[in-house]
């Protein structure tokens, strides 16, 4: 009787090992196929078959903080995005490229890449993986998250963001207005190189959130000549002409700042009275979450001081 035990036992070992082996593979066939996964995304050129879950995602031009912020893996980014001091740490792995560096690129194995609508070589870059562009300005600034959000198959956690940003920043904005005036104005400025500018209510450096979120008031100058472009070169004689009663000014370190020494800018009343609240220009050019957290942050200190 134990000669018929002992083969039988071997037996039975061997057929669970071999179900526990079967499993295995079916476990690693299961999560290639996940891996493998595509999903439609309708896209301005059209339907595009990109990955259900991209793992390693190039960007050409801006959107970085988007992407971050829905939890994606950035290995290429462009210059901008690397620099700014709100992604910088985020970013600091990613390898920089741009839309010319078609073999780094493919060195860098993406699954996914996105860019602006005026990005180059885009028939290329479809060819190492596929490749969603943006017109820049073609929807606001959430909707564009909501976009991204829809591609990396994450459009509720987009979503949801979105809705717990507008909230937080209208009450913000209730708050300000409360102590600065219904009526008060405040304009956007930038002093970049040697030029200065001042800007309309959809051109980054916190303008979404002054004018469309927290409905602070534009000065009428400046609705004339920024509402259609979006922004106005200034000469350092008329800028007293845009200035509202508080100023943000987008200074970027680098900037010629010697307009700050004239009578004109001296005598305005925005700068007599201490209302003029300086914002790092670099990296506020961006108007994805990451900066715009920043951005609210730094306008609720300014205007409340808390």
């Amino acid at each position: 009787m134990k000669k018929l035990i002992f083969p039988f036992m071997l037996l039975l070992v061997l057929l669970i090992s071999a179900c526990g082996q079967e499993e295995a593979n079916d476990n690693n066939n299961t999560s290639k196929e996940q891996n493998e996964e595509f999903i439609t995304y309708q896209s301005e050129n059209g339907p595009v078959e990109v990955p259900a879950n991209p793992q390693r995602i190039v960007l050409l031009s801006g959107f970085a903080g988007n992407v971050l912020q829905l939890g994606g893996n950035i290995v290429g980014v462009e210059e901008w995005s690397k620099n700014s001091p709100a992604l910088a740490d985020k970013l600091k792995d990613a390898e920089v490229v741009t839309d010319e560096d078609l073999e780094k690129i493919i060195e860098l194995e993406p699954d996914l890449i996105i860019g602006l609508s005026t990005i180059k070589n885009v028939d290329k870059l479809s060819q190492i993986a596929p490749t969603v562009t943006y017109t820049w300005g073609k929807v606001d600034y959430l909707t564009q998250h909501i976009e991204i959000g829809k591609l990396l198959n994450k459009e509720e956690e987009a979503k949801a963001w979105v809705d717990d940003f507008k909230a937080r920043a209208e009450a913000a904005g209730e708050e300000i207005k409360a102590k600065i005036g219904e009526d008060a104005t405040v304009s956007v400025m930038e002093s970049y190189g040697k030029d200065l500018y001042v800007f309309g209510d959809n051109f980054a450096r916190g303008t979404e959130i002054l004018y469309q979120a927290m409905k602070l008031n534009m000065p009428d100058k400046v609705k004339e000549v920024a509402s259609e472009s979006g922004y106005y070169t200034l000469s350092t004689e008329v800028l007293p002409e845009y200035a509202g009663d508080y100023i943000i000014l987008s200074k970027y370190s680098d900037a010629d700042t010697s307009f700050q020494e004239t009578e004109a800018y001296k005598n305005i009343p925005a700068v007599k009275n201490n209302r003029v609240f300086v914002m790092d220009g670099e990296g506020a050019s961006f108007s994805d979450p990451i900066t715009l957290e920043k951005q609210l942050e730094f306008l609720k200190t300014s205007f409340l001081g808390n």
